[in-house]
């Protein structure tokens, strides 16, 4: 674990990734609600110095608002708040966006205010976590461009609610292989689920796996693993990109029956 000790007391972790785009569609993308709900949770932001910041998470935890602290468009922005918990320390997330020949680097510095290490198992699962959401926003990015192109009109992106399945490590694996295997590929048959492998990250205290698909409509899927106790969770996403009219809104419905089969 990587974490940073700075002499005020903060504790930072730092994660980047490259993503394709310029930094005005990255920004759009990080640094917006709508932008940041297409490849993360759904969120309210307003885009100031003072706005307020919240993800709306689906889980039992509270989240308290985050406030905007630095607003640079479309370089940089900084939100501080409470991501531990309402009894936890003060936090602090930094955004940069820095311009390559291809594409951009995204930088993300997570870090809290505490005078011990109490906190620290928190900033790892932050760290364990936030690769994957940075490779979900490297997979979305390419989506507005290639939807004005594709035959049913596809803009508007919209989260599939996550589903989380639990059970002993020997059977969740078991239900993982067999879930694999009835994904198809792109030169698979049938009316089911197609599409392609994109990322694999099996090492780590959170495994995941990222997939591009493209029927029953264009979406991505995520898959992640988690330790929890003697048992073992998985975390599936699926990110349907359409209108409430198109293709990704029946997909919707596809998907939930899809998951209720396999993980009943």
């Amino acid at each position: 674990m990587s974490i940073e000790h700075g002499a005020s007391g903060r504790r930072s972790i730092q994660v980047e990734a490259e993503v394709p785009g310029t930094p005005e569609e990255v920004w759009q993308a990080i640094a917006t609600g709508p932008g940041i709900g297409s490849w993360f949770y759904p969120t309210e932001l307003e885009e100031r110095v003072g706005g307020v910041l919240k993800y709306h998470t689906g889980s039992e935890m509270v989240h308290v608002p985050a406030r905007v602290t630095v607003w640079d468009p479309p370089w940089r922005f900084r939100h501080e708040g409470k991501d531990c918990g309402p009894e936890g320390p003060p936090t602090a997330t930094e955004w940069i966006v820095e311009p390559r020949s291809r594409g951009c680097v995204v930088r993300m510095v997570h870090g809290l205010f505490a005078s011990t290490g109490d906190w620290d198992n928190y900033l790892k699962s932050f760290e364990d976590g936030w690769p994957q959401a940075l490779a979900i926003l490297r997979l979305y990015l390419p989506f507005p461009r290639s939807a004005r192109h594709h035959r049913t009109g596809l803009r508007k992106p919209r989260r599939f609610s996550p589903r989380c399945l639990a059970g002993p490590p020997r059977r969740t694996r078991c239900r993982r292989a067999r879930s694999r295997r009835s994904l198809g590929t792109r030169r698979g048959r049938g009316c089911g689920p197609r599409g392609i492998l994109d990322e694999l990250r099996p090492e780590g205290r959170q495994p995941y796996v990222l997939l591009r698909l493209d029927r029953p409509a264009p979406a991505i899927a995520a898959a992640s693993a988690y330790k929890m106790s003697t048992r073992a969770a998985v975390m599936l996403s699926l990110y349907l990109y359409g209108g409430e009219d198109a293709p990704a809104a029946r997909a919707e419905v596809f998907w939930q029956a899809w998951v209720k089969a396999r993980f009943p």
